[in-house]
């Protein structure tokens, strides 16, 4: 019984390995295993899972796969039953349902944007409701200024993930809106425009002490900021802020800066306007003046929240509802778009398809489909837990809908020329299209007995005998393989590619690295965009046809 247990446990963590991104989880295939053997005593079988997972674990996926083909191929093809998770219903959400898009024109979007974007896209198509695209284009900040190029490569990101929006804005188009409500608020009591340095207002805020210019009359404050408005102040000398409570528990609350003046330029609008609104304040005005229903954000946007929920009760105006999520963590994915573009514009990056900046269009052209990215998003629905996940988990989903499409071929990494003594002539061999489909046909590959196998291959099996896949056995002996038959015997199985057809090849890996190697001719063959695996070194995706064919990584 015991045997009969380590087996079925070693097979069904290769199962949920597989479904789960190469990570078995010990508690399921526990569950699964004391639901067939229901005798068994739980802390002996709980020793027998957790080993069977450890070693499950310790492989590649592609290594899973192909041990769980061997052992019970009939769960390795059988269709995931997937588990349709609903996104839960927003309180208050029905007909004329509106949420909006609000990126900062300041680079790519990138795989870390991806939550916000298809939240709003899914709930605005569940509720048959409107989605607006607003670039956040103001220039609140010190620190970031909209880049122009930025507009086009959102659009672009938002168009491949299949997002369509109905209408679009420039908060650069509403200063206007923005000075209108700015002026409301001066002539109601609820802002004011201090002249104060900002070592001394930070100090005050932290003290709690509200500034001198707090007390000014309305009229006081309208005149200053038609001062701001005119050119009559430099950069830096006045600011227009709320008054919220000065004495609040959090320092960064108290009298919030709503306007600030700049002289840069604009990408959009040059120098037209020197004072520009924070992005809390525009978009207390925006999601009332463009009718939002609902605010999908994360929930490390509090104080945004709090600042516009500030502002319209004080106008007594009713605003949209918060709906928040939790923030999600991708482990082994470093995000940072203001370096990416630092990056991109020095030249360091070839440019935002360069796999380092984790944008859209970086995954786009490794080979990620958008419906992976849509997939691996709504497996965590509106959770307001923060969440950490594996980038393999995203790869997973990807593999889910690549794996039957992708076509394999031979790629060797770092070549190494081998000649083959002894081996009877042929013209060519056959090799499957994709072994788990043999409907597909075979590919033939000229062979003469010279060829090229991976430095690695050569340096760990010299001496060994050896299969050169669907061609023959050798015994490698240094740089000469002396020929051992014909018959698929169980021995190490390897790739290979014939010398004098070989394909030059260089494939840029995720980290940006570069690897070289050669491939059959029949990747001359390929279709950009086709899913292709180069067997035992993982999936890629076709960037350039040329003497040299250029790919991109995808995953393993």
């Amino acid at each position: 019984m015991t045997e009969e247990i380590e087996k079925e446990a070693y097979i069904l963590a290769l199962q949920n390995a597989i479904l789960h991104g190469g990570k078995a989880e010990p508690r399921s295939v526990l569950g699964r295993i004391m639901a067939r053997f229901r005798n068994t005593e739980a802390q002996s079988a709980l020793k027998v899972v957790s080993s069977a997972v450890d070693l499950v674990n310790s492989r590649s996926i592609e290594e899973q796969r192909k041990e769980l083909f061997r052992l019970a191929p009939e769960l390795l093809v059988k269709e995931k039953k997937e588990r349709i998770r609903q996104l839960r219903e927003l309180e208050g959400a029905g007909p004329g349902f509106t949420v909006r898009l609000a990126p900062y024109p300041s680079g790519a979007l990138h795989i870390g944007n991806s939550r916000m974007i298809i939240l709003n896209d899914e709930y605005a198509k569940k509720y048959r409701g409107k989605l607006f695209l607003v670039f956040d284009d103001t220039i609140g900040s010190e620190e970031k200024l909209p880049q122009l190029e930025s507009y086009t490569l959102i659009r672009e990101g938002l168009e491949w993930l299949g997002v369509r929006w109905d209408a679009e804005y420039y908060k650069s188009d509403r200063l206007e809106i923005f000075y209108a409500w700015a002026l409301r608020l001066i002539r109601q009591g609820i802002a004011y425009v201090c002249l104060c340095s900002s070592e001394e207002l930070r100090k005050r805020r932290e003290e709690g002490v509200a500034c001198s210019h707090r007390d000014q009359t309305a009229e006081e404050n309208e005149k200053l900021w038609g001062k701001m408005l005119s050119g009559e102040f430099s950069e830096g000398d006045a600011v227009l802020r709320a008054k919220t409570d000065i004495a609040h528990r959090n320092p960064a609350f108290r009298d919030r800066v709503l306007c600030r003046m700049s002289d840069r330029a604009h990408p959009r609008v040059g120098t037209k306007y020197r004072v520009w609104p924070m992005l809390e304040f525009s978009w207390a005005v925006d999601d009332i003046e463009l009718g939002m229903t609902h605010v999908i954000r994360g929930k490390d946007l509090y104080m945004e929240d709090l600042m516009e929920k500030f502002i319209w009760d004080r106008l007594g105006i009713k605003g949209p509802r918060f709906e928040h999520f939790g923030l999600l963590r991708i482990s082994g994915v470093k995000i940072s778009k203001s370096k990416s573009m630092s990056e991109v514009m020095s030249g360091a990056f070839s440019g935002w398809d360069d796999p380092r900046t984790w944008s859209l269009q970086s995954l786009r052209a490794r080979g990620i489909r958008p419906e992976a990215i849509r997939s691996f998003i709504l497996n965590f629905g509106m959770s307001l837990n923060d969440i950490t996940v594996p980038v393999d988990s995203l790869y997973s989903e990807n593999r889910k809908l690549i794996e039957r499409d992708a076509a394999r071929y031979y790629f060797v990494d770092s070549p190494v020329h081998i000649r083959i003594e002894g081996v009877p002539q042929v013209d060519f061999v056959e090799s499957m299209i994709h072994p788990d489909y043999p409907e597909r046909g075979k590919r033939r590959i000229e062979v003469d007995g010279s060829v090229y196998i991976s430095s690695s291959d050569a340096e760990s099996l010299d001496g060994s005998e050896i299969r050169l896949k669907d061609y023959c056995n050798i015994k490698l002996q240094g740089r000469t393989g002396i020929f051992a038959g014909r018959e698929n015997r169980e021995l190490p199985r390897i790739q290979w590619v014939t010398a004098r057809t070989a394909v030059p090849c260089e494939i840029i890996m995720p980290d940006g690295s570069r690897r070289t190697g050669v491939a059959e001719p029949s990747v001359r063959n390929i279709r950009g965009g086709a899913p292709v695996q180069f067997e035992r070194f993982g999936y890629v995706n076709l960037r350039e046809k040329g003497e040299r064919m250029l790919f991109y990584y995808t995953h393993d």
